[in-house]
């Protein structure tokens, strides 16, 4: 059983990536999914993710009933930057989602893992074993996973004080007037869209703290060096909108205008480089580095992106 919806568009929403657009017209249904019912052939005329809508573009769109799920193992290449008894950190490619959904069925970084390790922690239940954390479909780099409930605990207490080191590199727009600093900015909801995540008005949200540096500019762009020192849903991403220098393919956050020169960015160019952790057996402080995708130096034009060292911040 499906329910059927019908979409017109509307001129404020001209010239919106069309994935973008029905998660916006459509209540809980979130980018990822948007993209997952048009690559299924749910939404007529048929369109591809990035098209972008026109005024008056109208669509009908089927949305399959939710039916029970469970991960189940797949062949997927993984790339392992450290793996022990206990725990294993991969850098996860743009376009895979870390778990399946209701859209993403397999294909997944759970699917790859379950086939690799055949054994993952169960505290995150069937459809989220191992996961400790996660990064957005389109954010490449480090993710941890755990391959027991003792891993899995420790872990997880690591991330809730903020311990953990993660250290992200982003591709921003804009040239940047305050070359390193800190935003302290609480994020929660959207007042005026319930999708997307803010900078919340005093008093509300949940604080939000992110460290960031300056590496390079070229051609009215930046390669900014970012530390969490808190974790909140698109962090990084809300806070360098909320300096005036969203990320380069961000099409929740962004400027779709800039977007559109740099299609090798296809989503935000946000790369999860440096993760160090406490290992939960041993104590022992490990740390690993992804190291930037090829996406990055295809935007930049060079394979000379950055001077010294990243990960330092």
């Amino acid at each position: 059983m499906s329910d059927a919806l019908f979409l017109k568009v509307k001129p404020e929403d001209a010239g919106t990536r069309l994935d973008t657009y029905l998660a916006s017209a459509i209540p809980d249904i979130s980018r990822s999914r948007a993209a997952g019912l048009l690559e299924k052939g749910l939404v007529t005329p048929a369109q591809k993710p990035g098209y972008r809508v026109a005024e008056g573009d109208e669509f009908c769109v089927e949305i399959p009933e939710a039916a029970p799920m469970e991960a189940l193992p797949q062949d997927i290449p993984l790339d392992i930057l450290y793996e022990d008894s206990d725990v294993i950190v991969v850098n996860k490619p743009k376009g895979m989602v870390v778990h399946p959904d209701n859209t993403h069925r397999d294909g997944t970084l759970v699917n790859a893992l379950l086939f690799h390790c055949r054994d993952l922690s169960g505290v995150g239940g069937v459809m989220r074993p191992g996961i400790v954390h996660r990064i957005d479909m389109d954010t490449t780099g480090s993710v941890i996973a755990c391959k027991n409930d003792a891993a899995h605990e420790s872990i997880a207490a690591q991330l809730k004080v903020h311990s953990i080191r993660r250290v992200y590199v982003a591709i921003a727009i804009g040239s940047f007037k305050e070359k390193e600093g800190v935003v302290d900015a609480p994020i929660g909801r959207s007042e005026k869209d319930r999708k997307r995540m803010a900078v919340s008005k005093p008093g509300k949200g949940r604080r939000a703290v992110t460290h960031y540096r300056v590496i390079k500019e070229w051609n009215g762009l930046s390669l900014v060096e970012c530390r969490l020192e808190t974790g909140r849903t698109h962090q990084i991403r809300v806070h360098m909108a909320y300096l005036g220098h969203p990320i380069l393919g961000d099409e929740v956050y962004g400027r779709s205008a800039v977007n559109k020169k740099y299609p090798a960015a296809h989503g935000q160019c946000l790369h999860a480089m440096v993760l160090g952790f406490e290992h939960p057996r041993t104590g022992e402080y490990v740390e690993t580095v992804a190291p930037l995708p090829d996406y990055f130096y295809e935007i930049a034009g060079s394979d000379d992106l950055f001077d010294g060292e990243l990960g330092t911040l």
